[in-house]
């Protein structure tokens, strides 16, 4: 029986003064970062040349690193109009990078993506990228927009490949561009199972040492 073909995730946080990337690379159980990073937009004062340099800079590292699949974080809601507006602006010319290689684009909640890595919804981008660089043995780069793209590759992972994709993934519902939105939270003991399972998975506080009056930083 021949060995599985490697198989290469490009997942994205869509910004518009920096969109963090990651290039996840799955060879049987083994996952391994082929490159993180993020294209920095935020020197560009025109929006239309800062689209221009999303949709070329997505398409070049498409064409490098040949994903066969691409995941994104999916938009939110805020109170901000126009901040919403700019930012699926560049959603979109990202999806439409990838739509023009005809690879599958694929969307996640920021929630469930978090979820996915952590155990929790609401975790802060700090535990996030945490988690990232031990599952991957990565160094933290500059900016977490960079740890941010690569969990969004390990969420699609988790969510259609992984053991978990029967807990997390049963209610994914279509999103814009034909992708996955993650659904509901269901299968949360499922999660905890494999946390308990696999303990090196989830950040824990750690406890003062036995004497002291101050509380330390995590």
């Amino acid at each position: 029986m021949s060995a599985p073909t490697p198989f290469r995730i490009m997942g994205i946080d869509p910004g518009t003064n920096y969109m963090g990337y990651g290039i996840l690379e799955i060879d049987g159980r083994a996952l391994r970062s082929v490159a993180l990073g993020d294209i920095d937009l935020h020197r560009l004062a025109d929006p239309y040349a800062k689209l221009r340099r999303i949709f070329e800079e997505v398409g070049a590292l498409i064409d490098l690193h040949a994903p066969a699949e691409v995941a994104l974080e999916s938009p939110f809601f805020g109170e901000n109009v126009q901040s919403m507006l700019k930012l699926g602006r560049a959603q979109g010319v990202a999806m439409a990078a990838a739509l023009n290689r005809d690879l599958p684009v694929f969307e996640y909640a920021p929630s469930r993506i978090k979820q996915s890595i952590t155990g929790r919804g609401s975790a802060q981008k700090e535990q996030v990228a945490a988690l990232v660089e031990r599952m991957l043995r990565i160094e933290r780069p500059r900016r977490l927009d960079a740890t941010d793209g690569m969990a969004v590759a390990l969420c699609h992972y988790f969510m259609t490949r992984s053991p978990l994709c029967g807990a997390l993934g049963s209610e994914r519902v279509k999103g814009l561009g034909g992708g996955l939105k993650a659904a509901s939270a269901r299968g949360s003991s499922s999660w905890e199972r494999f946390l308990r399972e696999n303990p090196q998975r989830e950040i824990r506080p750690q406890a003062p040492s036995v004497g002291r009056t101050k509380k330390t930083d995590e």
